[in-house]
């Protein structure tokens, strides 16, 4: 990491404030940022983080579902024990581990959350089609495993591939919607879709 990427990230105002507040990550400003715009979580749902390292989303999470809520984060790396919180070290594409998932959440899954980002390669076709792999991984997952009327978020560079990627979303939910939360920083080019109403065709596919 180069010294002034860890001094342009000190200055981070939202980086500062996760230190503050003791979140794992400036990422968990999105998805607070996320629920009070699209109304993702109620007390006592079921959320499936995926990706879910170093655990940023699962605090935000747990606190917004309530003790009445389950949450389980699952990720390749292992992730620090988070109070009232799951975590599965593993690859979700293994039957063995959505298997574990499914049985941690009685096979009742509300949101599936995913703040996947590939590793930038500097290429940014390769990063946008490698972002598109982990939309469609959480896709599938979410497709598999959501109780009707679930709710699916994910992160998604964009670029030439989304509009095919979205087109297979709003298949399989009520309204798709695009949002770029405040915390997003402005150089990025990340977009978060927010789908809602598994199990219904897409009614509402504007951004």
């Amino acid at each position: 990491m180069s010294k002034n990427w860890m001094q342009e990230r000190r200055r981070d105002y939202y980086y500062r404030k996760a230190k503050q507040l003791d979140y794992r990550s400036r990422a968990s400003f999105k998805l607070m940022q996320l629920d009070d715009r699209f109304n993702l979580f109620r007390p006592g749902l079921t959320v499936v983080d995926l990706g879910a390292a170093p655990g940023g989303w699962l605090q935000v999470a747990a606190e917004r579902v309530g003790p009445k809520g389950t949450v389980v984060g699952v990720d390749l790396q292992p992730i620090e024990p988070l109070e009232g919180v799951r975590t599965i070290k593993g690859d979700i594409r293994k039957q063995e581990v959505r298997e574990e998932l499914l049985a941690m959440t009685g096979g009742h899954v509300d949101v599936v959350l995913s703040d996947m980002s590939p590793n930038i390669s500097g290429s940014y076709s390769m990063d946008h089609a490698r972002s598109v792999e982990l939309c469609e991984m959480a896709l599938s997952f979410a497709l598999a495993t959501l109780s009707r009327n679930g709710k699916l978020v994910f992160k998604m560079f964009e670029g030439d591939m989304s509009r095919d990627l979205l087109a297979e979303v709003q298949k399989h939910f009520e309204t798709v919607k695009r949002y770029s939360p405040e915390a997003s920083r402005s150089s990025s080019s990340e977009i978060y879709v927010v789908a809602k109403g598994f199990g219904k065709s897409s009614k509402d596919q504007s951004g």
